[in-house]
């Protein structure tokens, strides 16, 4: 009679030894990123779902990637079970898109030769107006880009006035076109004039956005006397736009928080000093993952190594709690800061606004040590693992004047019974092994 556990287990040894390691591609669905740096995806096609997991140390490779929901991709890795769920999972190692590899040499190669010109160059950035009056947008008027693009302008800032230049986004010709409407808002026989211009467009694949990669794109970018805001795709999403221009916004909805700053400015200050507070944190977690990782890729250590995995993947769902608590804790601190920002009509602005600061600092101090207890128990977790792995080093037995004494078959023996005379025995010290024959077994 088996228990869950043990039957998890043997389900576990079996596809690890008779799958191993493969190549499976499928597309990409239910992305979720972990504070921690891990990041949990589904792989699916047609008929079947496969669940996967790419650890913090391997994550680093999908920079640049428009890694997200519907992603066709290409991974490799092992597979195992997840034992708390039962769950089979693949542990991935590597991640590359299905049929990009020729268009991504093509991006570098464009890349590489803009920024030896100095195309990218910091100095040759143009500040963009703080309060700007007039904004024009290079999209298509029917995209989903143009409407949050609206949508969070209007909400913040109803005043900005907005021209559209209409262009196609994707297809053959795209590029001739928002070259076109970049040097239309430039010129000075254009009618609609304008502070400052935003090129935009919804995500997409790498071949979705490649018309933001074509050289006249961003040549017309460089040349621009206006200043020009790229918000092309999602906050993963990199074209050759963002960096000739002299401000990438990550998705079309931030370049509209970016240049309709107003009253919102203390709370997008809030959500500022809340990133700068946790970025140490993920840094030293990451830090220590990449350990964990390196460790884990040892034959001695694979064992304990498995159980420290699964630990993280719970620590996951713990750290998932705790963001939404500290969410709804912000959440209600914004909805007081909007009652307080609507009363200074008709109130003194310099007492209500100290007022204010003075609650946004008990905020920022409770956010704070609220961090510092999360490193804290994180830290706390990571120094248990790590003593468990010291704990199990078969080499520190060793060390200790402990030997191990291993059959024929290369097994450990446990007792004496069962071997014969003539038996070859090795017997493993710290600092080497001895070969040794059974002359007389003896009986306990």
């Amino acid at each position: 009679m088996l228990s869950v556990a043990a039957l998890t287990r043997k389900v576990r040894d079996l596809l690890e030894s008779d799958i191993g390691e493969v190549w499976v591609e499928g597309e990409v669905s239910n992305v979720r990123r972990q504070s921690s740096g891990h990041v949990y995806f589904t792989l699916k096609d047609a008929s079947a779902q496969l669940s996967c997991v790419l650890f913090a140390g391997q994550a680093a490779q999908l920079r640049g990637m428009a890694f997200a929901d519907g992603l066709q991709v290409q991974v490799f890795g092992g597979m195992t079970v997840y034992e708390q769920r039962g769950q089979y999972q693949m542990i991935v190692r590597k991640v590359r898109e299905r049929g990009a590899g020729a268009l991504q040499a093509k991006f570098e190669e464009l890349k590489r030769r803009l920024a030896a010109e100095g195309l990218f160059d910091a100095d040759k950035k143009r500040t963009l107006p703080k309060f700007p009056q007039r904004i024009g947008v290079v999209t298509s008027p029917t995209g989903a880009a143009i409407r949050d693009f609206l949508n969070v302008l209007h909400r913040r800032h109803r005043g900005i006035a907005v021209v559209i230049h209409p262009v196609r986004v994707q297809g053959r010709g795209a590029a001739a076109e928002i070259a076109r409407a970049v040097e239309d808002f430039g010129s000075p026989d254009f009618a609609g004039s304008v502070d400052v211009i935003v090129v935009t467009r919804g995500g997409g694949s790498l071949e979705d956005l490649w018309e933001f990669n074509e050289e006249a794109v961003a040549r017309a970018i460089a040349a621009s006397p206006i200043p020009v805001v790229s918000a092309i795709g999602h906050e993963i999403d990199f074209t050759i736009s963002d960096f000739v221009a002299d401000l990438r916004a990550p998705t079309p909805s931030a370049a509209a928080e970016i240049l309709s700053a107003n009253r919102e400015e203390i709370l997008d200050r809030l959500d500022r000093l809340r990133a700068d507070l946790r970025r140490p944190v993920a840094v030293k977690v990451s830090a220590l993952q990449d350990l964990l990782n390196s460790l884990e890729r040892t034959a001695l250590f694979l064992e304990p190594a498995r159980a420290v995995r699964d630990r993280w993947q719970t620590l996951d769902r713990a750290g998932d709690d705790l963001r939404r608590a500290v969410e709804r804790a912000i959440q209600s601190r914004r909805r007081t800061i909007d009652i307080s920002a609507a009363a200074i009509a008709s109130r003194s602005p310099e007492k209500t606004i100290a007022e204010t600061l003075g609650r946004i600092r008990i905020v920022v101090e409770r956010l704070e040590n609220s961090c510092r207890r999360a490193a804290r128990d994180l830290r706390s977790q990571v120094e248990a693992s790590s003593g468990v792995l010291a704990a199990l080093n078969p080499k520190a037995a060793l060390a200790r004047g402990y030997t191990v004494t291993l059959g024929a078959d290369g097994r450990s023996l446990r007792s004496a019974v069962g071997l014969e005379e003539g038996d070859v025995l090795t017997t493993r010290f710290s600092d080497g092994e001895v070969r040794s024959e059974v002359a007389k077994p003896g009986r306990g």
